[in-house]
């Protein structure tokens, strides 16, 4: 599901994070994914901050979570940069109670249209298939939630890796870059529309290529059914992108538009005034004479 928040001036507003948070690489290292350090710019813009509710649905590989690890939590959620941070209590600036840091590189969140138990709740899945279930406090704040998210993941997720090439025929998902993007916008809409197409003819081509049902062992159909949910969720994920950078896009034009009407720096030109000449009297002129003192007198 599609849903853009445009950006609002004064909701980006930038703080900076403490040192003493970060190893002697610069990096964070996630908790629940301990072979992924994120990067972490001191300087990020804060995109949204609030309370949510969090549930962790599926660990790394889309592996269904263990039930006495899926109960709902309730943490003051952070987005800085590409960093999602859950902290036990408001937002402080040690970072000390950060329970956890989720990165949103090449991540997609949309509303999980399939929980019924809970109102408000957002599903948000990650470059590595972990999927976390969010409960906002009203459908306002899920839905922007869900735009500033994907505005992030569209904007700075990096193109992915050329595919590997080797002998082994077993599936498996490709890692996705997890530093920041350098493109330009107009670059980033042409490598997301390059690799949606990528995507889409792979899935008709995966789709045309039907087994035997006689011949065709168990373990092939699953690595066929993996590789088709795959590609369905990168052909879903680089059409979200796609239209959210559309947006933003139209967006950041009428902003232009609307600053350039607006703005006092701007010089109008004016046609000239007339000059309107004034007749004055004589007691009202000026005189700039010459004063001359009269000699005295030899009589006197």
């Amino acid at each position: 599901m599609f849903i853009f928040v445009p950006r609002e001036e004064g909701v980006l507003a930038k703080s900076m994070m403490p040192e003493q948070y970060l190893d002697q690489d610069g990096f964070l290292r996630s908790k629940s994914n301990p072979f992924q350090d994120l990067p972490h710019d001191t300087k990020a813009t804060v995109f949204q901050k609030g309370f949510l509710k969090r549930k962790v649905h599926a660990d790394i590989d889309g592996k269904r979570t263990p039930w006495g690890k899926r109960s709902w939590k309730t943490f003051y959620a952070m987005l800085k940069g590409m960093v999602l941070y859950l902290q036990k209590d408001d937002y402080v600036k040690d970072c000390q109670n950060s329970e956890e840091v989720v990165s949103v590189h090449h991540a997609l969140a949309e509303r999980a249209l399939n929980y019924t138990k809970r109102p408000h709740v957002f599903r948000l899945q990650t470059a590595d298939w972990r999927v976390f279930l969010f409960e906002a406090a009203s459908t306002e704040q899920m839905n922007s939630w869900i735009g500033r998210i994907n505005l992030v993941s569209a904007l700075y997720s990096s193109p992915p890796f050329p595919a590997a090439v080797g002998s082994q025929k077993k599936f498996c998902r490709p890692i996705l870059p997890a530093t920041q993007s350098s493109l330009m916008l107009e670059k980033q809409l042409q490598s997301h529309a390059a690799m949606l197409h990528s995507f889409q003819q792979d899935l008709t081509s995966l789709q045309q290529e039907v087994p035997e049902s006689r011949r065709s062992k168990a373990r092939e159909l699953e690595e066929l059914r993996q590789r088709e949910e795959y590609l369905q969720y990168e052909k879903s994920r680089y059409e979200v992108y796609l239209k959210v950078l559309e947006a933003w896009q139209q967006d950041e034009a009428d902003a232009r538009i609307k600053r350039s009407h607006s703005s006092p720096s701007l010089e109008i030109e004016t046609p000239p005034q007339p000059v309107v000449k004034v007749r004055r009297n004589i007691s009202e002129r000026r005189t700039y004479r010459k004063i001359v003192i009269p000699r005295r007198s030899k009589e006197l």
